[in-house]
């Protein structure tokens, strides 16, 4: 079997990217070693910045279709409501920042959603296809399968996981620590008598760790998260699960009426060595774990996926030199390592929920594809920046992001029109000065962020031919 890129994992990360190869006309191929999607909720929130992904990804009103925002978190103190408990710092929206809340949808959910994008672009998963080993040479990678087959790809990818085959088949390893010394239960359970109004938290007690029951959207379920004392074998039977919110909860083994999924973990932070090994690439939790507090390993992961995609879409076609590729490990390695440190603090109790978990303030200002050439910005935005929405001459900036393609905007300034050469490739938005962008010819990569800021034009096409747009 042969295709251009193989990607190890059909998880949130690996179906991102199968959605962004496809649209670039990219001939990809996703194995997964289940039999299905992941069956649970595990990650379940979705931070602004991901949810701006999902906007030019063309899942953006399925996602919110399908979920809610957080709800009012409630502590439980001897059987009683002790007081409510926001979960996150509120923060207003913006004609710049359109999303501001987190949202919620159970990652089963959303994966179906993702893969019916991805069959839509006419791509495809292969379910029941483990991967055992991988060999490479200068042409393109060989994947072997448990079944004994082989695929030959151009490029992979692993996105299988913080327990990555791949990543072990390469050698690469992971640098991190244990968060917590508490192993944690999760599990997708349904219960009689417990509001859906409230993330439900019930602090530790002498029985055991602290334990959360959260409502999710548009089904019946509750998320159940419960710490346990360390060293404590997890008991992932359903009597197990009932007798642990028995013993920590006002409610009874009874009024846990069906368990439809169970897992353990223990809180850890580990970061890969490396992004990248010759032509096989790590994304997503096979190149980072995280804490689940606050949300960051999810998103994190898509936004992996979201960055890689173009850059690989630009060298299959030809556009780009494969050198661009250098520069996926260049820009992903430090943001994973700041999320690490954001999803610790979270964990820990020493980062509030808020501005530093929404991922909008990340960026690549210090990135070799960055180039700030203004010798006075008349805006606060910086080449490297997110790019914000807004309005320019009445097209909604998002609007004109959305695509596989760049955009030029000209801002108070005059640019000549595209050559020929670059039609469908870019596209020009032309207004006056505006908002955070002030003045100035701001080039927007794919995936969001100010490649390139300059007073006007000049020098754009050199940029353009060392970034793949030649």
């Amino acid at each position: 079997m042969n295709t251009d890129v193989l990607i190890v994992g059909a998880g949130p990360t690996g179906l991102t990217l199968g959605i962004d190869l496809a649209r670039r006309g990219v001939d990809a191929l996703l194995v997964e070693r289940d039999g299905t999607l992941f069956p649970g909720s595990r990650g379940k929130g979705f931070q602004p910045r991901t949810m701006e992904v999902f906007d030019d990804l063309g899942v953006l009103d399925a996602i919110r279709a399908a979920g809610g925002t957080y709800p009012v978190g409630m502590l439980w103190k001897d059987g009683h409501r002790a007081g409510e408990h926001r979960m996150f710092e509120p923060l207003p929206a913006s004609e710049e920042t359109p999303y501001t809340e987190p949202w919620m949808v159970p990652q089963w959910r959303t994966q179906e959603i993702l893969r019916d994008r991805l069959e839509e672009l006419g791509g495809r998963v292969a379910f029941g296809r483990e991967v055992v080993g991988v060999l490479q040479d200068a042409y393109g990678v060989t994947a072997r399968l448990a079944s004994g087959g082989t695929v030959h790809a151009r490029y992979a990818v692993a996105a299988d996981g913080g327990r990555s085959a791949v990543r072990r088949a390469l050698g690469v390893g992971m640098t991190g620590e244990t968060v917590d010394p508490h192993p944690m239960l999760v599990a997708d359970v349904r219960i009689d008598g417990l509001d859906r109004d409230n993330w439900h938290f019930f602090p530790a007690e002498e029985a055991g760790g602290r334990l959360a029951l959260c409502p999710l959207a548009g089904i019946e379920d509750f998320q159940l998260t419960a710490e346990l004392p360390a060293g404590t074998e997890v008991d992932l039977t359903p009597d197990g699960i009932r007798k642990v919110i028995a013993d920590r909860t006002h409610l009874a083994a009874q009024d846990v009426t069906e368990v439809r999924w169970a897992s353990d973990f223990r809180p850890r932070a580990a970061l890969a060595d490396r992004f990248r090994v010759g032509r096989v690439f790590l994304a997503g939790d096979a190149a980072h774990v995280h804490s689940p507090a606050g949300g960051q390993g999810l998103n994190t992961s898509i936004q992996d996926a979201y960055n890689l995609g173009w850059k690989l879409g630009a060298v299959l076609t030809g556009r780009a030199p494969a050198t661009l590729l250098d520069s996926y490990e260049e820009e992903r390695r430090p943001i994973a390592a700041q999320m690490l440190g954001v999803s610790t603090g979270v964990h820990r109790g020493e980062v509030r929920r808020g501005k530093a978990t929404q991922q909008l303030a990340l960026g690549y200002q210090e990135s070799s594809l960055t180039a700030e050439t203004r010798t006075a910005p008349t805006g606060t935005l910086r080449a490297g920046d997110r790019a914000p929405d807004g309005k320019v001459d009445g097209v909604r900036l998002f609007d004109a992001f959305r695509g596989p393609h760049w955009t030029l905007l000209a801002l108070g300034t005059d640019v000549p029109d595209v050559p020929d050469e670059h039609l469908g490739a870019i596209r020009i938005v032309r207004g006056p000065e505006h908002g955070a962008y002030g003045r100035g010819a701001f080039l927007v990569r794919p995936d969001g962020y100010i490649g390139r800021a300059a007073e006007t034009s000049d020098g754009l096409m050199e940029y353009l031919v060392r970034v793949g747009l030649r």
